[in-house]
């Protein structure tokens, strides 16, 4: 399928998700994560959902970065550039909700993409091979680029992958893995 009909597909079927199912999904993505072998890295970028698309509650994953000691870095957006800057997340991070919903720190201690060891993708789709479908704004893609090789790139997602995204271009960034309810998927 092309990313624009993959788009449309899977806004509609998280549509349907209860609130209930998002939150028992989320909590099965985020314990299912601790089957990784990630856990000795330091440097931890997490989205933060956004509610109105429905997408995974990162919030399950957030405790258990935290239970964990780990350093917890959170983007804002610049939807000019297309570029995020990274932040850490301390006690004193304060958010604010842009007008696409996502929340974001105002301000903080920036930390360089090159210190990042962990990147935990949005999506909302993705193929066999590790290739994923956003909304279609380039920011991951554009902030996967820039950061070091070895970083391990996780997807999260509701569903199971499709069998392949036709449109795929070279600037786009796979994922090494993809974490369902159910299952880890390796596309190392």
């Amino acid at each position: 399928m092309l990313k624009k009909d993959l788009r449309k597909k899977y806004k509609e079927l998280r549509s349907k998700l209860t609130p209930e199912e998002l939150d028992d999904k989320s909590m099965a993505i985020a314990n299912r994560l601790l089957q990784l072998d990630i856990w000795e890295l330091t440097y931890f970028h997490l989205f933060l959902t956004i509610e109105e698309q429905k997408e995974v509650d990162t919030e399950f994953i957030l405790q258990i970065l935290a239970g964990k000691d780990k350093e917890i870095v959170v983007a804002k957006s610049n939807f000019e550039t297309r570029e995020m800057t990274h932040y850490l997340l301390t006690d004193n991070t304060k958010f604010r909700k842009n007008e696409y919903h996502i929340y974001e720190p105002v301000d903080g201690i920036e930390v360089p993409v090159s210190k990042i060891d962990v990147v935990f993708v949005p999506l909302l789709a993705y193929d066999t091979k590790g290739n994923r479908v956003g909304y279609g704004k380039g920011f991951y893609d554009n902030f996967l680029s820039k950061c070091k090789p070895d970083v391990v790139k996780i997807g999260l997602s509701f569903f199971e992958p499709e069998a392949l995204i036709e449109d795929v271009f070279l600037s786009d960034i796979r994922l090494d893995y993809c974490v369902t309810p159910m299952t880890v998927y390796d596309f190392r």
